[in-house]
């Protein structure tokens, strides 16, 4: 199970328009002993650009050794 305030990697693609697959949130609650998850996504200034409810299945804990990437959100 993944943890509160854990970094985590969008598997599939999202059910929000400003978001892509490949995209880093922080996990914010844990749903049903991981079952589900609210997952943040902010920008580079700190400013929240989505927060979503995902099944277990379309995130992953990120990885050592995996790059984070910058992109507009427009």
């Amino acid at each position: 199970m993944i943890t509160e305030h854990s970094l985590v990697v969008l598997d599939r693609d999202p059910p929000h328009e400003k978001l892509n697959r490949g995209d880093v949130g922080t996990i914010v609650h844990v749903y049903k002993n991981g079952k589900g998850y609210e997952v943040e996504f902010v920008d580079g200034g700190g400013h929240t650009v989505a927060l979503i409810t995902v099944a277990a299945g379309d995130v992953r804990p990120i990885k050592a050794g995996e790059l984070l990437h910058a992109r507009p959100t427009v």
